[in-house]
């Protein structure tokens, strides 16, 4: 159970991530949000007279007989998207040795893409799972329920045991049964996550991003130091001062990451890393005006 103290810790710091989160809204991100993730679809809005240049596809034929001259249905696309965040909160993500653990630093992102959501109009969801699925909020709108989900991300326990990608993405694809924009958020350790990222891309829009510690990356040299798998409890000494460890573990982690990147690119997928150690958010403006780019090329 959270103590009283903890409660206070979490909610002053979901309080600081709100007002950061819609300054760099206001300031920045409005316009690439807007850009990057318009509507999923077109709405109906009106028959209007064929001009040269239109899509013959839009034709109605039922209209254009009736009426003896060519008209085709006008669409408008649709505004209102859900935007469903779903969060690796397995043991792995508590790691931090740095200012932000990797949990911490994926609150901060659904801070910044549930406000940028919000403005846009849009609802937003939120799912945390680790070796099974934690807890489901659905999409809605509005400050309060964006709070909730900051909160959850930040206090949730979870269970004990490796991330299942496979379960998360089951309860993903019963519950949203609209095609929404899922942000996929992990450090995508310890698990078998390439078919999960098939299925999720082939019913909706989604981004993938990976959260990771700079020392997941290259061990810093201080000796002797156990360390010790959070989901698995395996421990092993190693002598970070001998430089073939080093070495050996920065191969290993680069075979890793660029595992990872190649699955994401495999399916096609929009993809930023996120350093603990950086400020996330200049990661998520280039992902955003990247994509933007992109879908408005």
């Amino acid at each position: 159970m959270t103590e009283p103290d903890d409660i206070e810790e979490i909610m002053a710091r979901v309080r600081r991530l709100e007002l950061r989160a819609k300054r760099l809204v206001k300031e920045t991100f409005a316009g690439d949000y807007h850009s990057s993730f318009k509507g999923q679809g077109l709405d109906f809005d009106e028959f209007r007279e064929y001009q040269h240049g239109d899509e013959i596809r839009f034709i109605d034929w039922n209209v254009t007989a009736r009426l003896g001259t060519p008209f085709i249905r006008k669409f408008r696309e649709e505004r209102e998207l859900s935007a469903v965040i779903a969060v690796d909160i397995s043991a792995s993500m508590d790691y931090g040795s740095v200012r932000l653990s990797k949990r911490e630093l994926a609150a901060e992102i659904a801070a910044l893409i549930a406000f940028s959501a919000r403005d846009n109009g849009d609802k937003v969801g939120l799912l945390l799972f680790a070796n099974e699925p934690v807890l489901y909020l659905p999409p809605a709108k509005g400050t309060k329920h964006i709070l909730r989900c900051i909160r959850e991300i930040l206090a949730t326990p979870a269970p004990a045991g490796a991330v299942n990608f496979p379960l998360a993405t089951k309860v993903m694809m019963k519950a949203i049964r609209q095609k929404s924009l899922v942000f996929l958020v992990s450090d995508f350790i310890g698990a078998d996550f390439s078919k999960s990222i098939a299925t999720l891309s082939q019913k909706h829009d989604l981004v993938a991003l990976r959260i990771f510690d700079p020392v997941e990356r290259e061990l810093p040299s201080v000796g002797k130091v156990t360390l010790i798998d959070p989901e698995t409890g395996f421990e092993r000494v190693v002598n970070t001062s001998n430089s073939n460890v080093r070495m050996g573990f920065a191969k290993l982690t680069r075979r890793h990451r660029e595992g990872v990147l190649k699955i994401f690119k495999r399916y096609d997928i929009d993809f930023a890393s996120l350093a603990t150690d950086e400020d996330p958010f200049k990661a998520m403006h280039g992902l955003f005006q990247r994509r933007s780019k992109r879908k408005n090329a």
